[in-house]
């Protein structure tokens, strides 16, 4: 035992423990780092610091303010942009597109009447039943060139055109080979007018009808774009100068202060611009709505009037140069087609002379269209009588009545074509008057719009600095 042993004799000493590792406690850990807080949350926190002060809520009622007027000036030009530039479409493009169609048909119909009468003339053809022809086939050709120009190369609109320029030398083909056999005596002339007028009839005024129903269509949408009523811009003006009347009056309970200068040329400005918006668009919708019901309306039936006096020409004609070769069948009786035809087509010619009279309103526009069915009903008349000599055997007194230098139907036609002419060219004058009236009431609105709205924010901006300047 070693000498310093505390222990008891004859006791042994026990090997010390070995040492025990200290146990490890509870690591504790960085906290994480807060989200990253948006720029919007951020700034919604700015705002909400700030409206706690009366200097902060005037910033905010500023900025508000000027947004405000500055939204309904970039909406009222925006609007009135559009509305402007479909009233101008409507004056200068698709209204004078839409008569140039209905002059195309009108153009290739005369062509065929023309080279009808000249055909019953025979060697006899006159000069003026010949010029009056090529002047038809040249105006129905300078008219698609028009045409063409001003439509989209992948429309409807340019693969109708595009047909009517490749049927329209055919057709004038088929003429010349008509006029040459008939000068020489030969009969198969009056086979080749025939296929002349089935290529017309069938193939070339369907297409031609087809395009102007087109460029209606379009008309109808350029007005449809121009006259509703700018509702967003108009509800924005209202909003802003709500807002603006509340600034005011909040300045006034807060200050006793009756003006404030910016606030008021605000107030000026924006009401400026709702006057403007509300007064010249009703303007416009007035006179854009005046150039439809007594411009629109009335030179699409006289063009259809037109066109069915045509066509009726151009089938009396043919009743003659056919002598009875083309029939057709209606309730299991048998008629001569083309005069069967001549009647639906003076039934046409009537109802479109009477709606005329009834869109008509004034004595200029009712005076040509009264006369017009003078001259269709003592057509009616000498027709009756032409027909009667015709089923008589009596063919060249016929022919007299219908083509001849005086008292033949032929004068008739003339007269009624001549007098739908001139109430043509009256409903087309009160059109261009009253749809320009309607476009120059929105000039200068756009920019207008935008300027006074600039304006009107600075103004609002200024006056509310002028309050913040209180408190510096």
């Amino acid at each position: 035992m070693a000498p310093n042993s505390t222990a008891p004799p004859g006791v042994t000493h026990a090997p010390p423990l070995p040492a025990v590792p200290p146990q490890p406690g509870p690591v504790s850990l960085p906290e994480p780092p807060p989200p990253r807080r948006t720029a919007f949350a951020e700034g919604v926190d700015r705002l909400r610091r700030a409206a706690t002060t009366e200097p902060g809520r005037l910033r905010i009622i500023g900025a508000l303010l000027a947004v405000l007027v500055v939204a309904f000036g970039a909406v009222t030009a925006w609007q009135m942009t559009d509305r402007a530039a479909a009233a101008d479409d409507v004056l200068t493009s698709s209204q004078p597109l839409s008569s140039d169609a209905a002059d195309i048909y009108r153009s290739l119909a005369d062509a065929n009447t023309a080279a009808s009468s000249g055909f019953l003339a025979g060697g006899q053809e006159t000069a003026a039943s010949r010029d009056r022809y090529e002047k038809d086939i040249r105006t129905a050709a300078e008219k698609l060139v028009n045409a063409a120009a001003n439509s989209h190369p992948d429309s409807p609109s340019a693969a109708t055109i595009t047909r009517l320029n490749r049927l329209l030398p055919e057709y004038k083909g088929l003429v010349e080979r008509a006029r040459t056999y008939n000068r020489q005596g030969f009969p198969v002339g009056g086979a080749y007018l025939r296929y002349a007028n089935e290529k017309m009839q069938k193939e070339m005024l369907p297409a031609a009808e087809d395009l102007y129903t087109k460029e209606n269509q379009r008309l109808r949408d350029d007005y449809a774009d121009a006259t509703p009523y700018p509702w967003p811009a108009i509800a924005l003006g209202i909003v802003a100068l709500a807002a603006l009347a509340w600034a005011m009056r909040r300045n006034y309970v807060r200050t006793n202060r009756v003006l404030n200068h910016g606030l008021v040329a605000a107030t000026t400005a924006a009401t400026v611009v709702l006057l403007w918006l509300t007064a010249g668009h009703t303007l416009a919708r007035s006179n854009l709505d005046d150039s439809y019901d007594h411009g629109v309306r009335s030179l699409n039936v006289l063009h259809d009037a037109r066109i069915a006096s045509l066509k009726a020409r151009g089938n009396e004609n043919l009743t003659l140069v056919a002598r009875g070769a083309e029939t057709t069948k209606v309730g299991g009786e048998t008629f001569d087609a083309y005069d069967h035809d001549f009647g639906r087509d003076m039934d046409t010619l009537a109802k479109g002379l009477a709606q005329a009279g009834r869109l008509a309103d004034d004595d200029s526009g009712e005076r040509p269209v009264t006369a017009a069915v003078g001259n269709m009903t003592e057509w009616k008349k000498r027709h009756a009588a032409a027909r009667e000599q015709d089923e008589n055997g009596n063919y060249q007194q016929a022919l007299d009545m219908v083509i001849g230098a005086k008292g033949a139907t032929g004068e008739c036609f003339d007269s009624v074509d001549e007098n739908l002419a001139t109430a043509l060219a009256h409903e087309e004058a009160e059109f261009k008057q009253a749809a320009g009236d309607g476009r120059d009431a929105l000039t200068g609105l756009p920019m207008g719009a935008a300027v006074f709205a600039v304006l009107g924010a600075a103004g609002a901006v200024l006056g509310i600095g002028r309050r913040l300047s209180e408190y510096r």
